[in-house]
């Protein structure tokens, strides 16, 4: 049972409740290489999780229309407070794009799905920041067994 923490505000507690019950899924638990779909209210983002905090990211039509080496930070609320390294249903991801000097903050996460059966076709170099191609082949996605089992996704309602 979660306990209001006193110094913070009403609005944030109730943030962070909203948060347990939406589900997400925190970076810390994913093995590299998992692939995410992100349904945000404006777009859906594929995330191929590389370890720590980067991913190749794509799905947005300005910032990332090509898979992009990205930084991802968190979660927010709509506010300057973030849940680190953790991608949540009801809040906005967060990412720090390296042709932008500020993050890119994501419309709403409807969703958080991890691809199976997906395979890329690799030509691309990870230099640095640079990756020329990586494009999957299939598209079918699931909240995975293995990661509901351990209670980091939610099975949608």
């Amino acid at each position: 049972m979660f306990i209001p923490h006193p110094n913070l505000s009403d609005d944030v507690n109730a943030n962070i409740v909203q948060a347990e019950i939406e589900g997400g899924v925190s970076l810390g638990d994913l093995p590299p290489s998992t692939v995410l779909e992100i349904q945000t209210q404006h777009h859906r983002y594929t995330a191929v999780f590389l370890g720590e905090s980067q991913a190749l990211i794509s799905g947005h039509p300005e910032y990332c229309p090509e898979p992009v080496l990205v930084a991802i930070a968190g979660s927010t609320w709509g506010g300057s407070m973030l849940k680190l390294r953790y991608i949540g249903r009801g809040m906005h991801l967060e990412f720090c794009h390296p042709e932008y000097r500020t993050p890119i903050v994501t419309s709403r996460i409807q969703e958080v799905r991890e691809c199976i059966h997906l395979s890329f076709e690799e030509s691309s170099n990870v230099n640095n920041s640079a990756v020329s191609s990586a494009r999957p082949t299939s598209t079918q996605s699931t909240p995975a067994p293995s990661m509901l089992a351990r209670g980091t996704f939610t099975k949608p309602s």
